[in-house]
């Protein structure tokens, strides 16, 4: 049975990285992104596997309607990964910038999940994955609305989760937290723990394989997960 999948952000890094290694496990992949030279380049290098539709998931109604047309051309999808997401270091509180993270992060992205929700709920079966970040974990005095806005990101994932598990729906939900991974998010030179695109989206497929709840990517990274939640504020406030 062919299976289906939508990358929501498939233009660069780790979109394009799941979207292409998607289409070599055999899916079909449904590509959206703003950057419809990118999206061409991803169509044409394997047109028999990929479906490409521009979306900027800032309109978040025309957004909706991209992504309900995208899955009516694909007869249906099994795997839809919420992966668009932006940040900016923002030390001076630039107001331009948190708004733009909170339209891109919060609104687009819950956006396309309830609308991938309201699909799988039609259809009767589904898996929504979510790009949070380990910086989900705690704020960060560099880029206060980044963490803030892919904690929201886990916790509305969470709620979903709650749902189907308590109406006993076979959706499943799962919460990929990554460390640094080798995109143009991750600025700057000699960044720690940096992870090639390729072993990332490596990860992910394996925890979207075995369906989990949560993962971190890379693995090691869960390390740092704990250091996050326990390390005292007397020392983290110092950092």
């Amino acid at each position: 049975m062919e299976r289906r999948a939508i990358v929501i952000g498939a233009t660069s890094g780790i979109g394009r990285g799941l979207a292409e290694l998607l289409a070599m496990k055999g899916y079909v992949v449904g590509v959206t992104g703003r950057r419809t030279e990118l999206l061409e380049s991803l169509r044409v290098s394997n047109p028999t596997a990929f479906i490409a539709e521009r979306m900027d998931i800032v309109r978040v109604e025309e957004a909706r309607i991209v992504f309900n047309r995208l899955v009516e051309k694909m007869g249906g999808v099994d795997l839809v990964i919420v992966n668009s997401g932006t940040g900016t270091r923002n030390e001076e509180l630039d107001w331009t910038i948190d708004k733009q993270i909170i339209e891109v992060n919060i609104l687009g992205c819950t956006a396309i999940a309830n609308a991938a929700m309201h699909v799988f709920l039609k259809q009767g079966h589904g898996h929504l994955v979510g790009i949070s970040s380990i910086a989900a974990l705690r704020g960060s005095r560099f880029i206060p609305t980044y963490p803030a806005s892919k904690a929201y990101l886990s916790t509305y994932l969470d709620g979903l989760r709650h749902k189907v598990k308590y109406e006993k729906l076979p959706i499943a939900i799962t919460d990929i937290k990554p460390g640094f991974v080798d995109t143009a998010m991750a600025q700057g030179d000699h960044v720690f723990w940096s992870a090639p695109v390729s072993k990332a989206a490596e990860q992910i497929y394996a925890a979207i394989r075995k369906k989990k709840k949560t993962a971190y990517i890379t693995k090691r990274w869960r390390l740092i997960a704990w250091a996050q939640k326990y390390l005292p504020d007397f020392i983290y406030y110092r950092i």
